[in-house]
């Protein structure tokens, strides 16, 4: 830990980590806002650039500082050290400049861009577009029937070529419907404009916006809470408890992953429901249950 190396790549860590921390959190809300996540998007995607571009004789400034004031000692930058897998017998050999710049700086760089390229392609970003018109929010005043209609193209598995003569048209109408309702003002996400369609039977009648929102609740970049849940899935069934059955497993699916509904209910109404439920073997202290 009082290493050269040590010491860069945890100002490295913490540099990247600092210009991908607003998007990290944005993308890990359950209400997420599609456009604010995109804007993001570009914004990181530059500052990573400018880092790669033109960033690194300030970062190594600030590493050189850090490591003085730590007493931790600074390589010879000119030094040459052996190519990463070969000995110095075979005469292979690079400078220390070129083994942090090119070989840690660059390269962590270009992965956290190359997975965002992966994960936030043109494509993607095209999609996320038009999604973020079904944004119920200011009686849905980002409502485009262009870029909604052009996602029935888009997944034209999940439209037929009718849906898509009559997407316009339904599109149109219903946008005229839902400026007419008060209670669709309160919607605030696709969330909770799914809900209410299904609460007014709307999803009946306009099946094909339905749809579109359905697809927007399956987004990529919407289902943060679904990859949390599949990593409680290994902490809850681990190796130890592979055989547990799979209604047990559900219930404890359930407290773990909606910890903050039971953290409301006292540890006194528990072992009362508990209790009168059926006759135990063993039953608990009296001093837990009234008297």
């Amino acid at each position: 830990m009082e290493s050269f190396k040590f010491a860069f790549i945890l100002k490295l860590m913490l540099k990247l980590f600092g210009i991908i921390n607003e998007l990290s959190k944005i993308l890990q809300q359950k209400d997420l806002n599609i456009v604010l996540a995109m804007e993001l998007v570009d914004v990181v995607k530059a500052r990573l650039n400018t880092l790669r571009e033109s960033g690194w004789d300030n970062f190594f400034v600030d590493v050189q500082e850090f490591c003085g004031d730590k007493g931790i000692p600074v390589p010879n930058m000119d030094e040459e050290i052996p190519v990463r897998g070969r000995s110095r017998k075979e005469g292979k050999t690079i400078t220390n400049l070129h083994h942090y710049r090119a070989e840690i700086f660059y390269v962590a760089i270009d992965k956290i861009c190359v997975k965002m390229d992966h994960r936030f392609s043109e494509r993607t970003n095209i999609v996320l577009d038009c999604f973020s018109c079904l944004d119920p929010k200011n009686s849905l005043s980002k409502f485009n029937v262009d870029k909604l209609a052009h996602l029935a193209d888009i997944y034209h598995t999940d439209f037929s070529d009718d849906d898509c003569g009559t997407i316009k048209e339904q599109l149109a109408t219903f946008i005229l419907q839902v400026k007419r309702h008060a209670s669709f003002s309160a919607c605030d996400d696709v969330a909770s404009l799914a809900m209410k369609m299904v609460q007014t039977e709307k999803h009946l009648l306009f099946s094909l916006i339905y749809k579109l929102i359905e697809l927007a609740l399956i987004l990529l970049v919407s289902t943060t809470s679904v990859e949390r849940d599949f990593s409680a899935m290994k902490i809850i069934k681990s190796k130890l408890r592979n055989t547990i059955n799979n209604e047990w497993f559900s219930d404890l699916m359930i407290c773990y992953t909606e910890w903050w509904i039971f953290k409301s209910i006292s540890d006194f109404n528990i072992l009362q429901t508990f209790t009168a439920k059926k006759t135990r073997r063993c039953h608990l202290p009296c001093g837990f249950l009234p008297t």
